[in-house]
């Protein structure tokens, strides 16, 4: 049994506390300030642990880093193109078994939507993005 660290804690309830699926790098820069000192290592190794206990679960997305969020009731996701953050979606499309070819059975899905956070899609979103240096980088909004 892995004991758990003051390090893991934080980590854990930065994922409790954020509402939505964190990637990495979120996680580390919101965790590092419950616990002065924490190492990106450490984050990495954290989460290793925490998904190997059920406490957490990775969520791959084609082209982009992964996120990690706690396990949960099935859901589906929505990706900001504009901040690149995740968010949760509590809906399911009904009868999506029959969108399989005739034979096949349907063992799982997930379904990925793109396009702009409530933030993001705001009027004067792009205001707000020049007025704070650090959110735009290379054409998406960062924070």
């Amino acid at each position: 049994m892995v004991r758990n660290t003051q390090q893991r804690t934080a980590i854990y309830q930065t994922l409790m506390g954020s509402g939505r699926p964190l990637s990495v790098t979120e996680i580390f820069e919101l965790a590092r300030n419950r616990v002065k000192g924490l190492g990106i290592a450490t984050v990495y190794r954290s989460l290793k642990i925490l998904e190997q206990e059920g406490r957490i679960r990775q969520v791959d997305l084609p082209g982009q880093s992964s996120r990690w969020e706690l396990p949960g009731r099935h859901h589906h996701h929505f990706l900001c193109r504009i901040c690149d953050k995740l968010f949760e979606i509590h809906a399911c499309p009904v009868d999506i078994r029959k969108l399989a070819p005739k034979g096949y059975r349907l063992e799982e899905h997930d379904i990925l939507l793109h396009g702009q956070c409530d933030v993001c899609a705001a009027p004067n979103a792009g205001l707000r993005q020049e007025s704070n240096p650090a959110v735009l980088i290379a054409g998406k909004r960062r924070g």
